[in-house]
């Protein structure tokens, strides 16, 4: 294993989350691939999914960070309590990633491979970036490196 940190693995994590929301939320921009009527639906629905799977991601990376439960509950007008008991799970879902295999192959594939995954996230941000925004070589892998 190389020697990314707790903290880089969960951002990469985020930032993977915050990929895959930005890719369902584009497909949905365009008039072609709605047949019938529920589709749209089908399509915001899964997005909505992602944005969830998103929240859960910058929680647990808040939570690595260092951040307590009373913080992450103020962020999002909950109690402690409530923080704990709503993203608790998915704390220690990822704490369970870096400690060996799951049957989440994707996730773990983040959290023990993240040079290799930030360096497709750092693919997938430079093309993808907007015609003034330079968001340089390493826009993902950069900052989890240094």
């Amino acid at each position: 294993m190389d020697d990314f940190s707790p903290a880089a693995r969960a951002r990469l994590a985020m930032s993977y989350d915050a990929c895959e929301l930005a890719e369902g939320a584009r497909r949905l921009v365009g008039a072609r691939g709605f047949e019938g009527a529920g589709a749209a639906v089908e399509g915001a629905g899964r997005v909505l999914d992602d944005a969830h799977r998103l929240l859960e991601a910058a929680v647990v990376f808040a939570r690595v960070e260092g951040a307590d439960w009373a913080v992450v509950g103020d962020s999002l007008g909950l109690s402690a309590g409530d923080a704990q008991e709503r993203f608790g799970p998915a704390e220690a879902r990822f704490r369970g990633e870096l400690q060996g295999p799951t049957e989440r192959a994707w996730r773990q594939y983040l959290v023990r491979e993240p040079l290799e995954a930030a360096l497709d996230l750092d693919d997938w941000v430079r093309r993808h970036a907007d015609g003034d925004d330079d968001p340089g070589p390493a826009p993902v892998s950069g900052p989890l490196t240094s």
